[in-house]
């Protein structure tokens, strides 16, 4: 099967950038695969948040709540299904079941997917996304992922599968660093620096409407996650208010990570 990506150096890192000119998605030359072993998660999230996975679980749940809240205004979620690719520990699936959804999820450390299925009775195995074996046979209301799909090597085939998942008319809703922001648009030196080696793929909101489009997906709210405006080394850091940054950043879709809500066509 042919490759609907069409990519080319970048014109600027062509050093570190591969870029579609169908989408404008970055394939990071770099990246390699790694082993995510269980302690990787905790390892990860605590040399970032300063405090473990579990730890956090109070803020994770509130996060949890508030996307909910994001894809309420699209889907009601009661006798609704939700898959959830990496769910961790099975915070936000828990409170997804609370709003009513029937939730499944799938881990790849199998000591987060033990936490999940024995201390909050949720139905998640452990394994890839990229297992046939494990792919689920029905299909789903909506489909989760936030900050995994960048570390799939193979975009179009996690896409693909992602799209058989869906149902007609259901929600895909992703958490993902995004290209359009104020690291790699004014501050490119600190994104490489800090660029995780195990990240295939970086997107801006544009070209993941663009990618998603090629699957039959309609992008349809996409909001910044936080906003940062002393990362901004250009004109916006150094002149807006904290408010008019945040208007802006919201009307652009212009921060360091945003969440993506898209329906697949009927």
């Amino acid at each position: 099967m042919s490759s609907i990506l069409e990519l080319e150096p970048h014109p600027e890192y062509p050093e570190a950038y591969m870029v579609c000119r169908r989408t404008g998605v970055h394939f990071y030359k770099l990246a390699k695969e790694r082993d995510y072993e269980d302690s990787y998660f905790q390892e990860e999230y605590k040399n970032q948040y300063k405090k473990t996975y579990y730890e956090d679980e109070p803020q994770l749940r509130n996060l949890a709540k508030t996307r909910l809240e994001m894809m309420s205004a699209f889907q009601d979620p009661k006798g609704k299904t939700l898959f959830e690719i990496g769910s961790a520990a099975g915070f936000f699936l828990s409170e997804a079941e609370k709003k009513g959804y029937k939730v499944k999820g799938l881990e790849l450390s199998s000591s987060e997917a033990e936490y999940s299925k024995d201390k909050l009775g949720l139905d998640v195995i452990s394994g890839s996304f990229l297992d046939d074996s494990l792919f689920p046979k029905e299909t789903f209301d909506a489909v989760c992922a936030f900050f995994v799909i960048e570390h799939f090597p193979n975009a179009e085939l996690v896409f693909e599968r992602i799209s058989k998942l869906l149902k007609p008319g259901g929600l895909l809703f992703l958490g993902l660093p995004s290209l359009n922001g104020p690291s790699f648009q004014t501050n490119p030196e600190e994104w490489f620096r800090t660029h995780p080696s195990d990240h295939f793929w970086d997107y801006s909101p544009d070209s993941l409407k663009k990618m998603l489009k090629m699957y039959g997906l309609v992008t349809v709210y996409r909001k910044p996650m936080s906003y940062h405006p002393h990362r901004d080394k250009g004109w916006k850091g150094k002149y807006l208010t904290h408010r008019l940054f945040v208007r802006f950043a919201n009307l652009s879709c212009y921060a360091d990570t945003f969440h993506s809500i898209a329906i697949k066509k009927i």
